[in-house]
């Protein structure tokens, strides 16, 4: 079982890991812990929101419809239902304009001043706090002229059309063309009339918008006619000049775009200009490559030029030139050959090899001539065709310059023509309208149709009660988390077992949780039911939770030194009531059950009590021993007859300076005395941030077992304390444990308690 206990503290020392951000879960916890608040909110403002059902007034709500159809394509104006595309765009625009005019003030103020709307109970002003803290910071203005009608009382209008826009909802339906008007009021047959006005003044409105509009245009239409014909003959006498003087000739015809042939013979000569530039350039190219090959003077090479396409447009005499000069290669070639063959035959000295040799030297030297002459040809015709080129050259600039003052003036008179061709559009247009509004000015055409007119409802739509009661939920649980937060955040007392972790780096040994200090049970239930002892947990509920977790802080108590287990424990917690005393008598029981001799000392001198729980009297006891007023300590000590192996040490009569006894000598050697004669010594200590008794006391034991009181103990008296015992110095090797106490068993306390349930569990 303890070893049950012992691993259900080990749940704190995980969670004493989390890191130091807030999420989601430490959240939720906060929010546990202030439930109540919570649901307070929740409940206030429920009754709240109940409160407003029974005195708001019921109002009923009158719905009518139109449809906004799509314009005619008709000349005259008039209203078809032919489904024109049409974009989607512009169509919602004209739903939107609808609806504004809808809720326009004029044909609000039309709608109230037809049903002496001002004169109901809706329309009369009420007093308000807040408008009139507001009248007395703001400037109130002229006040209404007395007997003034609607239209001349300012402060009323806005005050009326105020009222009439708030009961007013207009909304276009998605994805169709129909407008949707609605007006609440108390009398459903007054919200009907009301809505039914609005949609007759809408359609009356469009009439007389229409009438005006057309009256208007055929007026302006009137006064714009000649200047706009006189502006048109303007642009058609300039289209001509400029087609005279353009030099472009009409052949009357026109080609597959429809657009007028015309002929321009400077256009003609531009381009036979083009065309000789390019052959002149093409020639002088040709020239220029035979000559430079030919002014290498490389026979081989020229020879090569013969039969190449490169002197097609070359003159016959460079062709006939390179004919001879190939012939010539033939010939010294042949001689060649004769006389290396006569040679290799006869010798050198052979008399006909002289003979060849000079008939060589005159082939050779014909070639050079005729090389020579070649030469001279390619250079005159390449300079012929630079000439050529050149002279080409400046006709296309001419005629290139005339090309460009043409299109100038023909750009010049496209621009005429198609301003010319606009103004007689625009004019033929406008005329042919002037001709229609005659009859247009007397039509009455609408594109607004009455789907479904109001009707009076037959139940109010407000106020509505599921809303209310929805609403007033979910205000108190806002109201309530926020406050429940709040509460949270500036609570600084220890809510969570965790924050001992963060705060103080220190992992609790282990928790304890919420038991009532006097557990009154029935007269023989338990063989000591007649003992002036208070029935404590450990005697009345020993399988209890509590007492489970009690022997898990016996074994985790033991196992808190890396070396030998404590001999001398001091039970002492940051202020008073936090069940310190109460968890000493428990802790010193369930030792002493383990068969362990245990001394429980009562150390606070300022106020004794455990001599209270055995009903004995408190005049020998630690003070007066520390006094000298008795001699031996044992002779004081009270043996528990419940608890065998039990001894307590009261406290003794109150001295005048507690401190002063607790940090002798004497107490330091009785303390040794005692651990050599007991297997534990339990000091039951005062307070440490009241009285500076158990600081001193801890410099003597072996162990310190502080004790914090979950949702009592604030988080920062509990760090305070921790300090103060921390500063002590120690020869002992004492360790400092924090114990937390009365935690509640949900998670939100940041710890769950487990318990193995058998036939005769007790659940305290």
């Amino acid at each position: 079982m303890d070893k049950l206990a012992f691993q259900s503290s080990n749940v704190v020392v995980s969670a004493g890991s989390s890191p130091s951000e807030l999420t989601l879960r430490e959240i939720w916890m906060m929010l546990r812990r202030r439930r109540r608040i919570i649901y307070g909110a929740i409940a206030v403002f429920l009754l709240l929101g109940i409160l407003a059902l029974m005195v708001s007034t019921r109002r009923y709500r009158s719905i009518g419809e139109i449809q906004v159809q799509k314009d005619s394509a008709s000349s005259l104006g008039l209203q078809t239902n032919a489904d024109v595309p049409s974009d989607a765009l512009e169509e919602n625009m004209v739903l939107h304009t609808q609806a504004m005019i809808l809720q326009s003030d004029s044909l609000a103020l039309r709608v109230i001043n037809e049903l002496h709307l001002d004169q109901t109970a809706d329309y009369q002003e009420k007093w308000s706090p807040v408008g009139w803290v507001f009248g007395l910071l703001s400037s109130k203005g002229r006040p209404d002229p007395q007997g003034a009608s609607l239209d001349n009382s300012p402060h009323r209008r806005m005050q009326v059309l105020r009222v009439f826009h708030s009961k007013l909802t207009v909304k276009v339906v998605d994805g169709t063309r129909l407008i949707d008007v609605e007006y609440l009021s108390p009398d459903p047959q007054l919200a009907a009339a009301v809505v039914n006005r609005m949609l007759q003044g809408l359609i009356e409105t469009g009439f007389q918008t229409r009438f005006d509009a057309t009256t208007q245009a055929s007026s302006w239409l009137s006064g714009q006619l000649d200047d706009l014909r006189a502006q048109t003959q303007e642009l058609q006498a300039k289209v001509v000049k400029l087609r005279q003087d353009s030099g472009v000739f009409a052949l009357g015809e026109v080609d597959r775009q429809g657009k007028d042939q015309v002929y321009s013979p400077t256009l003609d000569k531009l381009q036979m200009a083009t065309q000789a530039v390019a052959q002149a350039q093409s020639n002088r190219i040709l020239k220029g490559a035979i000559y430079d090959v030919v002014k290498s003077g490389n026979p081989e090479m020229i020879s090569g030029l013969s039969g190449n396409t490169i002197l097609a447009s070359s003159s016959s005499g460079i062709g006939s030139s390179l004919t001879l000069i190939q012939n010539l290669r033939l010939q010294e070639a042949n001689l060649q050959g004769q006389l290396q063959e006569l040679s290799a035959k006869f010798g050198a000295s052979y008399p006909k090899l002289a003979e060849i040799r000079g008939n060589l030297d005159a082939v050779q030297g014909a070639i050079r001539a005729e090389v020579d002459r070649v030469a001279g040809r390619a250079h005159n015709d390449f300079v012929v065709a630079q000439q050529t080129e050149q002279s080409t050259r400046k006709d296309f600039e001419i005629e290139k310059g005339q090309a460009e003052a043409l299109n100038n003036k023909t750009i010049e008179y496209q621009m005429a023509r198609q301003e010319a061709d606009q103004s007689r559009t625009l004019y033929e247009d406008l005329l042919k309208h002037l001709k229609e509004s005659g009859l247009l000015a007397g039509l009455r055409s609408t594109n607004i149709s009455i789907v479904d007119p109001a009707r009076a409802a037959d139940k109010p739509a407000k106020p509505v009660t599921i809303l209310y009661l929805f609403g007033s939920i979910v205000a108190g649980l806002f109201v309530g988390t926020a406050l429940a937060l709040l509460r949270d955040v500036t609570d600084t007392k220890v809510q969570d077992v965790r924050e001992i972790s963060r705060e103080l780096g220190e992992i609790p040994l282990s928790v304890l949780p919420y038991q009532k200090e006097h557990v009154n049970l029935p007269a023989g239930k338990h063989s000591i039911a007649s003992s002036p002892l208070i029935f404590l947990p450990t005697l009345g509920s020993p399988r209890s939770i509590f007492v489970e977790s009690l022997r898990s802080l016996r074994t985790s108590l033991m196992l808190s030194r890396s070396g030998a287990p404590p001999r001398s424990v001091l039970v002492t917690s940051p202020l008073a009531g936090e069940g310190k005393s109460f968890i000493s008598w428990n802790l010193a029981i369930l030792f002493a059950q383990q068969g362990k001799r245990v001394l429980l000392c009562d150390a606070d001198l300022r106020r004794p009590r455990l001599h209270r729980d055995l009903q004995i009297d408190g005049q020998t006891g630690l003070s007066a021993v520390l006094t000298g007023l008795s001699d031996d300590g044992a002779s004081a000590m009270i043996p528990v007859p419940e608890v065998p192996g039990l001894d307590l040490m009261p406290a003794g009569p109150v001295p005048p300076y507690p401190a002063e006894l607790l940090s002798s000598g004497h107490m330091a050697t009785l303390l040794k005395v005692w651990e050599s004669q007991y297997d534990l010594v339990i000091l039951d200590a005062p307070p440490i941030l009241p009285v500076t008794d158990s600081v001193i006391l801890s410099s003597f034991v072996s162990s310190v077992l502080l004790i914090a009181r979950h949702q009592k103990t604030p988080l920062s008296a509990l760090e305070r304390s921790y300090q103060m015992l921390e500063a002590v110095p120690s020869e002992s090797g004492r360790k400092i444990n924090i114990l937390v106490n009365g935690v509640r068993e949900h998670p939100a306390a940041g710890h769950v308690f487990y318990e193995y349930l058998g036939s005769k569990s007790v659940r305290a």
